[in-house]
């Protein structure tokens, strides 16, 4: 993946070689600083860049409607790129590193109510390979929730049946044990029994598979999470993610920890954890809402 600027193909070879950073992590920071890059006009000498550019920049991004969290990704993004820099002797000082990060905003994540996911993970009927793969995926979806890159790249090897867990290769490339519901290995039990029926199945080959044998993309599984979700739930269509924030919540709802759901998510820290508390107490008001005498509604 080359940037077409030598100074970014260098701090990018950096990241795959010394930091051995994952192919999806390296292109979100060529797709960052090739954004930058254009902002300044394309011929820009980035050795000569100063925090009043990237304070432009940053400008720019908020004009342009980008979200706080994306701008905040985008300036990291930039901090990493000029230590770089600064480390191999390019600049004196990093420019990026006085620009203040965008406050994030707070949002409540978007999730399923048991109902649609009870819909949902029955959507794909028939026992056609399609059909069987795509259980799979909303299955594990739900059972563990799971990143979509996460999924993506299972490998057959790294399910213990009789465990019950997935070995999973998360963010920065942290490997984290995940426990498996019954259905989810019911459905990944009918799926690779279905696979070793037309041949041997080693365990270094992708869980889910496209029509050509190779492993299925991101944006295939997302399609699939995008067609059934939108043909059975109330909610309409909604993104894979969704799925991850319904597993964090309804685990919340049923008495699961903090402290046990940082780990099974894959958080590093676990403040980025507590978004989910924000809906279970949203959850909670409306039920104290409807049934104490002296509610706010009341």
């Amino acid at each position: 993946m080359e940037n077409c600027h030598p100074l970014i193909d260098g701090f990018l070879r950096y990241l795959r070689s010394e930091k051995d950073a994952s192919p999806h992590t390296v292109e979100g920071y060529a797709g960052d600083l090739g954004q930058f890059v254009e902002y300044l006009g394309g011929n820009a000498d980035l050795a000569r860049v100063t925090n009043l550019e990237i304070r432009g920049f940053m400008a720019h991004l908020h004009r342009l409607g980008v979200k706080k969290s994306s701008a905040g990704r985008k300036l990291a993004a930039l901090r990493s790129f000029y230590r770089y820099l600064h480390r191999e002797g390019y600049v004196e000082q990093n420019p990026a590193k006085s620009v203040a990060t965008p406050k994030k905003e707070k949002y409540i994540p978007q999730f399923l109510t048991a109902d649609d996911i009870d819909r949902l993970v029955k959507a794909p009927e028939g026992d056609d390979d399609a059909a069987m793969q795509a259980r799979v995926i909303l299955e594990l979806f739900y059972s563990s929730g799971l990143r979509i890159s996460e999924l993506a790249s299972l490998k057959v090897g790294d399910v213990d049946m009789e465990s019950g867990v997935l070995r999973v290769l998360g963010k920065g490339r942290k490997e984290r044990m995940v426990p498996v519901g019954s259905k989810a290995l019911e459905a990944l039990e009918a799926w690779l029994a279905r696979r070793k029926g037309k041949g041997a199945v080693s365990r270094d080959v992708p869980i889910l598979l496209n029509s050509r044998g190779g492993g299925l993309s991101v944006r295939s599984i997302r399609n699939i999470v995008y067609r059934y979700s939108g043909e059975s739930c109330q909610a309409g269509r909604v993104k894979p993610h969704a799925l991850r924030h319904t597993f964090a919540t309804h685990m919340l709802q049923e008495g699961a920890d903090l402290r046990s759901l940082q780990e099974m998510l894959g958080h590093a820290s676990l403040s980025t954890t507590q978004k989910y508390t924000h809906v279970d107490i949203k959850r909670l008001m409306e039920v104290y809402d409807q049934a104490h005498p002296r509610s706010r509604k009341k």
